[in-house]
Order: structure tokens, then C-alpha cells, then sequence
């Protein structure tokens, strides 16, 4: 299982930007605020683990095979519906 880290902004991160509210500074160093504290969210990631991968992956596969079934079979049934309600267009009166 992955590590559980809280997503709190580093007291460092939030300290800097009030300094760089209080100070308004220029469009430059806004851009460079905002990519120090995207590298700061960056450091918070946790890869996933070789099997949490492989567990991810099977449950997506499992999930889309099932929507694609369910997805057929109401296709199916709406066309053989909808031949029903108004007949088979390769049959010629």
C-alpha cells in the first residue's frame, strides 16, 4: 500500500507566498513563486509500488471489459428493438 502523506503546503512554501503578496512583486517573480511551489507539490507525489501497479491496471482492464459488455448487450437489444418496432430494411416489400 502506498504511503499516506498529508497534503498540507510546507510552512516554507506558505511563508513565501505572503512575502510575495505583501511585496507585489513582478510578473517574473510570480512565475517563479508559482514554480517553487509546484515543485514543492512534485516532492508530495508517492509512485506507486510494482504490484499496487499491476493491481491498478487489472482493475481498470476488469472495469472497461465490463462497461464494453454491458455497452454490446444494450446495443444489441436496442437493434433488435428498434428491427422489431419498424422492420428489417434489407427485406424489400
Amino acid at each position: 500500500m502506498a504511503r499516506k502523506v498529508v497534503d498540507e503546503p510546507s510552512e516554507d512554501v506558505v511563508a513565501l507566498a505572503r512575502q510575495e503578496r505583501q511585496a507585489r512583486r513582478s510578473p517574473f517573480a510570480r512565475i517563479a513563486l508559482f514554480i517553487r511551489q509546484v515543485i514543492g507539490e512534485l516532492k508530495k507525489v508517492v509512485t506507486p509500488t510494482r504490484k499496487e501497479l499491476f493491481g491498478f491496471t487489472a482493475v481498470v482492464l476488469v472495469f472497461v471489459i465490463i462497461m464494453m459488455a454491458i455497452v454490446t448487450g444494450l446495443d444489441t437489444v436496442f437493434s433488435a428493438l428498434v428491427i422489431f418496432v419498424f422492420g428489417d430494411p434489407s427485406v424489400a416489400s
